[in-house]
């Protein structure tokens, strides 16, 4: 064999590989996209109780947003400054102010404060809509003085039996009602972006 013919068969040799690896490298590629796919959590596994996210970016003060997590409606209300600051002004006229009770989930201690909300994001509230007297859903929020059972304070009203909650989701005294709105896990992912149940730690 002359050297003209082994570069030439040598040549033919490197093609070849080459050609092979490629096509590899795309089947490869090919057979990982659905598995990838295959991690995401199914319409069927949220439905099971898998973390939703949500996203807040339109949700302007005063508005309310609901997420379905587990079969359950997740309030995420971006509340105004006056509704606000209207929760240190109704503290004596609450059952639970500090949520020392609960309800079907345990508080988060992250949002074991006035605001029942994360520290970076005092003005979203994150609430599971579900009265925690017959579980009926509550409309709202009002703003103060445009709901009788509410009187001068801003808050929800529960229409089946008259328990009103504040806008932290605390119920008010001597209502049906025996606690707090529950707050699941949840935390952001960006400024924009809630994940309702999980947090940091694992989750709910």
């Amino acid at each position: 064999m002359s050297n003209n013919q082994k570069r030439a068969v040598d040549s033919n040799r490197r093609n070849l590989l080459i050609a092979t690896s490629v096509a590899g490298g795309v089947g490869g590629v090919a057979t990982l996209v659905p598995f990838v796919s295959s991690l995401q959590p199914s319409e069927r596994a949220k439905a099971g109780g898998a973390p939703v996210e949500a996203d807040v970016s339109a949700l302007k003060p005063g508005e309310k947003m609901t997420v379905a997590w587990r079969g359950l409606p997740v309030w995420i209300v971006r509340r105004t400054p006056e509704e606000m600051a209207s929760l240190s002004k109704v503290t004596s006229e609450l059952a639970d102010p500090d949520s020392k009770l609960t309800f079907t989930f345990p508080l988060p201690e992250y949002v074991n404060n006035e605001f029942r909300a994360r520290a970076e994001h005092k003005d979203l509230l994150v609430v599971i809509g579900v009265c925690t007297h017959l579980g009926c859903i509550p409309s709202g929020p009002y703003q103060a003085g445009a709901e009788l059972a509410l009187g001068k304070d801003p808050g929800f009203l529960c229409p089946c039996h008259g328990s009103t909650y504040d806008m932290s989701g605390r119920v008010f005294k001597n209502k049906p009602a025996p606690v707090n709105l529950d707050v699941p896990r949840f935390m952001f992912v960006s400024d924009t972006r809630i994940v309702i149940g999980k947090d940091e730690k694992g989750e709910a």
